[in-house]
Parts: structure tokens; C-alpha cells; sequence
């Protein structure tokens, strides 16, 4: 800590103190509170005075007690230890904390983000004398079996190499470099940095969002896929699975970094994912998923200044990872509480409040957050993505209130949850009616070189009977389903079919809880085709009673169970059979 003193306490509001008399400040200055160093930042300056929100309870703090400021924006630790550790919301890692701590985190408590003592192997990849800049890699350090940790000069940072070590054993504080700068001064260079969590990490450009997230959940890659690089909002009310479908994600999809973010959530679910996460086993190395895991609990009962800072802190470390070339998946869970945070430190604040109460900045900074989504051209040439999913919780499900509203205008796929659906426990309980995604035409050639050129027409195909349901089901309700002829009748049969064979998926069956593309594109096209076949019959006289009682319409119904991922040859045998059973019953009204 930096004994600067720079004013003295005029006021508390909670987690808002008025400073008097400061000297020598700058705006989001990380600052220490009175004789306990409560963690603070100065967020708003006046002529003689400034505004801090303290990221821990100022029970105890009094007028005139001093405030000292630390000479340096509020920063994350940036370097090898960070993946499988769990952090707070201001980045101070728990388990540490457990160790020396009584059942709650002592006020005014500080451990280094990143563990002093340990050490790691660090091969370089430079050499002395090369002229290196800012997002270049000095070498790597072999974080986890799966995380090969790349250590990075500061973006700011260039000049001449004027030393590097040899390779060896060194901890996060041993000087691995020593660089000459423009500056009189040398700087010195660690295996890690510091990065002020409310600044973007800078790129070169940004690059097309062509590439899907592949999620092994069938009714997000197939019906609403995300890119990689891309934004998504969950929105749901209470108990409609947004957790649990964002966990589910973040255990299966293909990225190669996931940052759990917990803001504001109830401890019971932030217990959750601290106990279920370490025993999950990732599908593609066959080790722990924690490898590959940056968890931030931040719970609801943690003040709320530190709840804001929580996803400044989450989306930063994620833009770390994707310098190093990396594809990082950001889950927030959830940006309500993140906003609803924003409130009260606003009301405190005594700003003018807009509507609902949140302050009129609110879009801006949802804006702010997403910006820092996207697929990038990194400084040092690499190509790396920040994908961020973040849960929104509506009360009483009401999509139409501001956090909603106003994600929807900076996000490009929107998987809605619906009540009914999560009640009848289908899940994921995605809407198929609310949910959109805008990635679909940006990604169609991926899908058509890497796995079929029949995807999208298929999907179509399908959308389309899922939105003529909806319109017969309003004539069902009025005369009931016998009224209709047997064409529209089958429409109600395959939507049906789609929803119990495809959409629905059980997280517990060890077939169905994660679908490989392939597979997901064959079980569409079997049921399009029974569609298209079906239909044909029918309108050539056949009735609906034969297509249900054939022997292919029950395989149909339990491929998604019975075949698994390696061996999709079942697939093409169902169609197979499918194809000869529907030529034979046409045969019959031929």
C-alpha cells in the first residue's frame, strides 16, 4: 500500500464516502479507508473534494479518518495461477483467504491475487538485443495440462530487450527482463502485470464473427447459434434454468477459456458452482474442468460496490487470455444484480434516477460491457475471441423491464427462457418462439463446408412448423384437434416429435447431455425428412394413424438416447429405414 495520504472522511453512506480536502487524486484512483485499509476507489471528483465506493462494509469508519491513495487505477494481477482459482469480485483469491480468515472475509484483508511463493517454468522465446513492443510474448509457462500460459509484455510497453533469463524456475516477482525504454529509467519485466479493469486491452482489429461456439446443447447450435467472439443474453424469470444452462455450457462448449463470473447471486448457487466445478470432467482432455476455469464468486450478500466491480474484473481477465491467442467464454451470472449494484450506489449518490429507478447511464454501461465481446487480431498477430453470455433475471419475467430492454440493443443472440417450458421440465427451456440469434447468415458457409449444406434450409424448414403450431394451436383450443384435417394434424405431430426427440435434452443421460455438430444436423435432417415424406403422403391419401405406427417412427423418437456421438452410422441407417418405410406406404396409395 502507498502511504499517500490524500484527504479525510466528511461522510458515509454505506459503501459511499464524501472525501475532504484531497490532494494529488485521479479519477478511479484505487484508494485505502481509514485505520482498517478498507479496498475503495475514488470514482467522482469535486473541487475539494471526492466521492469513493468501498468494496467492503464501512461499518466502524468515521469522519476524519484518513484515506490514502495507492497511485494506480483499481487493477487485476495478470500471470501464471490464475486458472482454477476462485476470486472475489475485486480479485482476491478465496481459498487463501479461507486459510487465515474466520467464516467471514476480514474487513481490510490483503493477499496478492497471484501466489508469491510458487514458482514456474518459464521458457523464453526471445533473445537479447530484439526490439519488442507491447501484446508480444517473452515465452511461456505450462499453467495446466491444457493452459499454455503465454507471458506477455504490458500493451504500453516497448523498446530494446536489454536482458532475459535463461530457462528455469521463477516466481510471479523475479525480474524475467529488463527492457529499455525511451525513458532514462530501465523497466523491468515479470511472468506477470497489472491491468486497470475498466480499461479495454487494446488489438489491432477486430475480426469477422464467422466461426460458431459450438455448445453441444441442440437447440442453441442448431436453432440460435453464437460465434465465437459474439454476445448473448439469457433472460428468465425464477427457476427457468438460467444457471443451470450456463453451467451446462460452460462444462461442453469449445472454448478454450471459461470465466465463470457468480454477480450477486444467492449463495446456494454460487455453493453450487464452487462444489460441482471441480468434479466436472471436460469432455475434450479428460481432466478436470477447473483446469480451464477462472471461477469470481461474488455473492449477494458481498457488499454491492464489490458486486459492480465483479464483471470489470471477470471480462478483463478474459481479454488476458485472448491477447494469448486463446477463445474465452464469459459467463455473467447474472447482469441484473450487476445493474440492480449500479442503483443503489447511484441512489447514494444522489443522482437523478431514470426509469425503475436505475441511473441514466445504465445503457451505457451494459453498452460498455458487450463492447468488449468480439474476435480480434491481437498486438502480437495471434487471433483470439471474448464470447460473453451474460444471464439477465427480469422480475416477475417481465422482459420488458430496462436491463432486458436495453441488453437487447447491444447483444446479437437472445435465448429467452420460458416458465411453461421450464414447469413441464423441458430443458433447456429456450423459447423456439422468443429467441432469435443474428449470427445465423454470418455463419451458414461454416456450417455448410464443415458439416452439411443441408443445415440451414433445414432449419428453416423446421422454424417455419414451429411458428404455424403456434397459429393451429389457438384453432385447437377452440374445437379441439379432430376439426383439423389430417395435413395440419401432422404439422402438430412432427412440432411435437421435434420438441421430445431433439429440443428436449436430459443433462444426466451420459448420450444426450452433449451432441456433436454431426450428429445434431442428422437427427434434423431425419425429421425434416419424415416431414416432407409424411406430407407428401398424406396429401396422396395416406392417413396419419400409418405414419405414427411405423417401426422407424420409434427409432426416430429415441435416437438421441440410443446413438452415440462416435458412431453416427445409427443415424444413417435410421434414415435409411425411414426412407424405405415411407416408400412403401406410398406404394400403397400409389
Amino acid at each position: 500500500m502507498n502511504d499517500r495520504m490524500i484527504g479525510r472522511v466528511k461522510r458515509v453512506n454505506g459503501p459511499v464516502i464524501e472525501v475532504m480536502g484531497i490532494t494529488d487524486a485521479e479519477m478511479f484512483e484505487m484508494v485505502r479507508v481509514g485505520k482498517d485499509n478498507l479496498i475503495g476507489e475514488l470514482i467522482k471528483l469535486e473541487t475539494d473534494g471526492a466521492v469513493i465506493q468501498v468494496y467492503e462494509d464501512t461499518t466502524g469508519i468515521a469522519p476524519l479518518d484518513p484515506v490514502y491513495g495507492a497511485g494506480m487505477q483499481l487493477s487485476v494481477e495478470l500471470g501464471p495461477g490464475m486458472v482454477g482459482t476462485i476470486y472475489d469480485g475485486i480479485q482476491r483469491p478465496l481459498e487463501a483467504i479461507r486459510e487465515i480468515s474466520e467464516i467471514y472475509i476480514k474487513r481490510g484483508i490483503t493477499i496478492p491475487s497471484l501466489n508469491r511463493e510458487k514458482k514456474w517454468h518459464f521458457a523464453p522465446s526471445v533473445k537479447q538485443g530484439e526490439h519488442i513492443s507491447g501484446g508480444m510474448a517473452l515465452g511461456a509457462v505450462r499453467e495446466t495440462e491444457n493452459v499454455l500460459h503465454k507471458i506477455l509484455v504490458p500493451p504500453s510497453d516497448k523498446g530494446i530487450l536489454e536482458s532475459v533469463v535463461p530457462e528455469g524456475d521463477y516466481t510471479v516477482e523475479d525480474v524475467i527482463a529488463v527492457l529499455k525504454t525511451d525513458a532514462p529509467q530501465q523497466k523491468d519485466l515479470f511472468l506477470m502485470h497489472r491491468w486497470p479493469i475498466r480499461v479495454q486491452r487494446p488489438t489491432q482489429r477486430r475480426l469477422p464473427l464467422d466461426v460458431p461456439l459450438i455448445t453441444g446443447q441442440r437447440v442453441i447450435d442448431t436453432l440460435f447459434p453464437v460465434a465465437k467472439g459474439g454476445t448473448v443474453s439469457i433472460p428468465g424469470a425464477f427457476g427457468t434454468g438460467k444457471t443451470m444452462t450456463q453451467q451446462a455450457v460452460a462444462k461442453w462448449c469449445d472454448a478454450d477459456i471459461i470465466v465463470y463470473i457468480g454477480c450477486g447471486e444467492r449463495g446456494n448457487e454460487i455453493t453450487d458452482v464452487l462444489t460441482e466445478f471441480p468434479k466436472l470432467i471436460d469432455p475434450r482432455s479428460g481432466r478436470s474442468l477447473m483446469e480451464r476455469t477462472i471461477l469470481i464468486a461474488n455473492t449477494s450478500n458481498m457488499p454491492v460496490s464489490a458486486r459492480e466491480a465483479s464483471i470489470y474484473t471477470g471480462i478483463t481477465m478474459a481479454e488476458y487470455f485472448r491477447d494469448q491467442g486463446y477463445h474465452v467464454a464469459v459467463m455473467a451470472d447474472s447482469t441484473s444484480r450487476w445493474a440492480e449494484a449500479l442503483r443503489e450506489l447511484s441512489g447514494r449518490m444522489e443522482e437523478m434516477p431514470a426509469e425503475e429507478g436505475f441511473p441514466a447511464y445504465l445503457p451505457t454501461k451494459i453498452a460498455e460491457f458487450y463492447e468488449r465481446a468480439g474476435s480480434m487480431e491481437t498486438l502480437n498477430g495471434d487471433c483470439g475471441s471474448v464470447t460473453i453470455i451474460g444471464a439477465v433475471s427480469p422480475p416477475g419475467g417481465d422482459f420488458s423491464e430496462p436491463v432486458t430492454q436495453h441488453t437487447k440493443r447491444f447483444i446479437r443472440c437472445f435465448w429467452a427462457l420460458d416458465r411453461n417450458l421450464a414447469n413441464a421440465r423441458h430443458y433447456p427451456a429456450i423459447s423456439w418462439l422468443d429467441s432469435y440469434s443474428e449470427y445465423l447468415n454470418d455463419m451458414a458457409s461454416w456450417w455448410e463446408q464443415e458439416v452439411s449444406p443441408e443445415w440451414l434450409a433445414d432449419r428453416t424448414e423446421i422454424m417455419e412448423l414451429l411458428h404455424k403450431e403456434v397459429r393451429l394451436q389457438q384453432v385447437v383450443k377452440l374445437v379441439g384437434p379432430d376439426a383439423l384435417p389430417d395435413t395440419q394434424r401432422f404439422i402438430l405431430e412432427v412440432c411435437t416429435l421435434f420438441k421430445n426427440a431433439f429440443l428436449q435434452q436430459n443433462a444426466y443421460d451420459k448420450i444426450d447431455m452433449f451432441s456433436v455438430v454431426q450428429k445434431q444436423v442428422k437427427m434434423l435432417h431425419i425429421i425434416v425428412t419424415y416431414w416432407k415424406r409424411g406430407y407428401e403422403a398424406i396429401k396422396n391419401g395416406a392417413v396419419l394413424i400409418k405414419l405414427r405406427k411405423m417401426k422407424v417412427y420409434r427409432d426416430i423418437v429415441k435416437m438421441k438416447f440410443s446413438i452415440p456421438n462416435d458412431n453416427l452410422s445409427g443415424l444413417d441407417k435410421i434414415e435409411a429405414r425411414l426412407e424405405r418405410s415411407m416408400d412403401q406406404l406410398e406404394a400403397l396409395y400409389a
